[in-house]
């Protein structure tokens, strides 16, 4: 059994931010050797805020260049998926990115955009009501009500505005979870904009852990934790979602989607968390997480559907009942 207080980072600096990151010591008692799980240090994004009106240049190429200096002035960020990788400038880039391209044969020019913001992020501007929670962009001001919840919400260049349909749904079961007081420990895979981590961290979840495979994602929720002085409870990392699945928890947040979540559940990770938010699924693909847990002795206790097509489920496994 991997205990958080026995892991360990392949890198200095996320070492660092897990030890400012508990807040209570975990048993003492563990004995198994130190787990290394291998992740990229994170720096959050200090750049100015993209505003709605911001025009974005967009590339879309074919190949990887992560190994190409691409820090110049202009340049946003870099969303990589499945082969393919969208550059983001805040003007137009075509010489840079025909230099890219005419140096690297293994790297081709796809496509090419140009949109605002507003467009880019369907239309998100702020504040946001979203359930109990007010999501509020840097460059605005809002007072919350007294039963509002109030975080400041930069999802950049990356997909989760917190309007998607899902959202509502997780942060609703994360607020029932939370709702005895006895979740200390929240483990988020595939964070994206780290939203739901923040979400948890703001319901008195003491450790929270957010991970994320894309690094662009990663790094921008490291920026939303920091903008909301979260780092002594929030701590983000560039990683698979399957090489934390059996990091102890007392909540297990995955609004991941199929393909990775059935590997995620199974005896040998489930053994090892409390409760479960699993979200980002279909409904045919609902059906089918619901029986595998049904198989593992997981009750569920409650299930969303949104726009009849997305769902969310909230569960119990055998260690919280």
């Amino acid at each position: 059994m991997l205990c958080i207080a026995r892991l360990r980072f392949n890198c200095p600096l996320c070492n660092k931010l897990l030890k400012k990151a508990r807040k209570t010591d975990l048993p003492g008692h563990c004995r198994q050797p130190i787990s290394t799980v291998v992740c990229r240090p994170l720096t959050p994004a200090r750049h100015q805020p993209l505003l709605p009106d911001t025009v974005l240049s967009i590339y879309c190429l074919k190949g990887d260049p992560a190994a190409i200096d691409i820090n110049i002035k202009g340049f946003i960020g870099n969303w990589e998926d499945d082969g393919y990788c969208f550059l983001f400038f805040r003007q137009p880039a075509d010489g840079i990115i025909e230099n890219l391209v005419g140096g690297n044969p293994d790297i081709r020019l796809e496509d090419q955009f140009e949109m605002t913001y507003r467009e880019w992020q369907g239309g998100f501007e702020g504040p946001v009501k979203i359930g109990r929670f007010l999501l509020t962009p840097p460059w605005l001001k809002k007072v919350p009500a007294d039963d509002e919840i109030s975080l400041r919400f930069d999802p950049g260049l990356v997909f989760g505005n917190g309007t998607h349909p899902t959202t509502l749904a997780c942060l609703t079961a994360i607020e029932i979870a939370c709702a005895g007081g006895k979740v200390e420990r929240l483990l988020d895979l595939g964070t994206g904009t780290g939203l739901l981590a923040l979400a948890g961290a703001s319901l008195g979840c003491r450790q929270v852990l957010a991970v994320d495979n894309n690094m662009l994602a990663a790094t921008t929720a490291a920026a939303n934790i920091r903008i909301n002085n979260l780092e002594q409870q929030v701590l983000a990392v560039n990683g698979r979602a399957q090489s934390f699945a059996e990091l102890p928890s007392d909540l297990l947040v995955a609004n991941i989607g199929y393909p990775v979540l059935k590997d995620l559940l199974s005896a040998d990770h489930l053994c090892h968390h409390r409760w479960l938010v699993l979200s980002g699924l279909q409904n045919k693909e609902a059906e089918k997480i619901i029986k595998i847990l049904a198989e593992l002795d997981v009750v569920v206790l409650k299930q969303w559907q949104s726009d009849s097509l997305w769902n969310t489920v909230l569960a119990i496994t055998a260690n919280g009942r």
